[in-house]
């Protein structure tokens, strides 16, 4: 653990809560950048900065969270929209030269104006790791970070079909300024609306129904259960050989999954030992284990079996099948058509964080051609 980065999470959230739903037309959602952090190190500070009365539905999900809110309100007639940049920035630099145990900033947000604090913070020798809406942040900012994560691509981000982002109408992004606009309230009828409470959140371990997929019903819990957790390891395998430039052990592999959630038990998945739930996995096709630097602590890959390329062939069959003589086919909807020929598939098993990174994983290794057009990913046969 000591050797573990220390992050501190600093969420400019007017940009991202706003971000999300002209860009995505969905609610913000937190759990997607934690787990991604997860992967990264322990986040030690969670901090979020902007008016809450505008984010009234919000703030429940980010205390869940335990996320500190910043408050900086508007008074009435003046506008204040550089207030929370200012905090921010200023409690950034306090951190870098007050708290030596932080090694790396999460900065989210998408707003230019982050640049300089960013340079500042490499220059004080911390890691920078940015988070924004890829339609929303600037082109400026993503060069400047360590590491830069569109909040798009994440796992468990879905963004969901617009009738403003296809038709134009809807006001462009001014990524250079940030947030140009007063926030509106982002409560919907997805995040609770006014009506009450947001229900509690499933520990992330809990396999969330995709909108894509198709409904599942069966009487299995133990055979859903195993798979849930296969899909948890896969996922946190993938990103943790994206990011660490050392081998992963089963005991990182651990730490990881406790960081994503601190409930997590082996028992609970019928397995006696961390180790044994290593093995399960490998007996499987899941993972590859081999000898570690420590007895009983292997190293853990993604699996090399080949059933990625099954998976590829899979998907380029679907596309020829729907596509006919040739005609593009929309990515949109296109899981949901190739779960109901195979309905054990999911792209999680293979370390991919969504459908569409596995489109473009089978893209590059030549299976379709993807392009893209203002209602999203059209795909081809190769």
């Amino acid at each position: 653990m000591e050797d573990d980065d220390r992050i501190a999470l600093l969420l400019d959230y007017e940009n991202l809560a706003l971000g999300a739903r002209d860009h995505l037309a969905t609610p913000f959602d937190l759990l997607p950048i934690s787990d991604a952090l997860a992967e990264r190190g322990r986040v030690v500070v969670r901090r979020a900065y902007a008016d809450w009365s505008y984010f009234d539905e919000d703030r429940r999900m980010l205390t869940r969270g335990h996320v500190e809110l910043i408050e900086m309100p508007q008074r009435m007639g003046v506008s204040r929209k550089n207030a929370a940049d200012i905090k921010m920035a200023v409690d950034a630099i306090e951190m870098a030269f007050s708290r030596d145990y932080i090694s790396t900033f999460a900065i989210c947000t998408g707003d230019s104006d982050f640049t300089p604090l960013v340079h500042k913070l490499r220059e004080l020798n911390k890691r920078v790791i940015g988070v924004g809406v890829r339609d929303s942040t600037s082109k400026m900012l993503p060069p400047s970070c360590d590491e830069f994560l569109y909040y798009d691509d994440l796992a468990g981000v879905e963004s969901r079909p617009s009738s403003s982002r296809r038709s134009g109408s809807s006001k462009k992004a001014q990524p250079d300024s940030g947030a140009a606009t007063a926030p509106a309230p982002t409560a919907t009828p997805e995040s609770g609306g006014s009506g009450g409470p947001e229900p509690s959140r499933k520990p992330v371990i809990t396999r969330v129904q995709e909108p894509d997929e198709p409904q599942q019903e069966t009487d299995d819990e133990p055979a859903a259960d195993a798979r849930d957790v296969a899909v948890l390891v896969a996922q946190t395998v993938a990103g943790l050989e994206r990011t660490s430039a050392s081998d992963v052990t089963a005991s990182v592999l651990k730490r990881t999954l406790l960081r994503k959630d601190p409930t997590f038990n082996e028992a609970d998945h019928g397995f006696r030992a961390f180790g044994e739930l290593v093995r399960h996995l490998a007996d499987r096709g899941v993972l590859d284990v081999t000898d570690g630097p420590a007895q009983g602590d292997p190293v853990v890959r993604l699996s090399e079996r080949g059933s990625r390329e099954e998976a590829f062939g899979l998907l380029r069959d679907a596309v020829a099948d729907i596509g006919k003589n040739g005609k593009p086919v929309p990515l949109n909807g296109l899981k949901d058509h190739l779960r109901r020929d195979h309905p054990e598939f999911t792209e999680k098993t293979f370390g991919y964080r969504s459908f569409l990174q596995f489109a473009r994983a089978a893209e590059t290794a030549g299976v379709i051609a993807m392009e893209r057009n203002d209602d999203g990913y059209l795909l081809t046969p190769a």
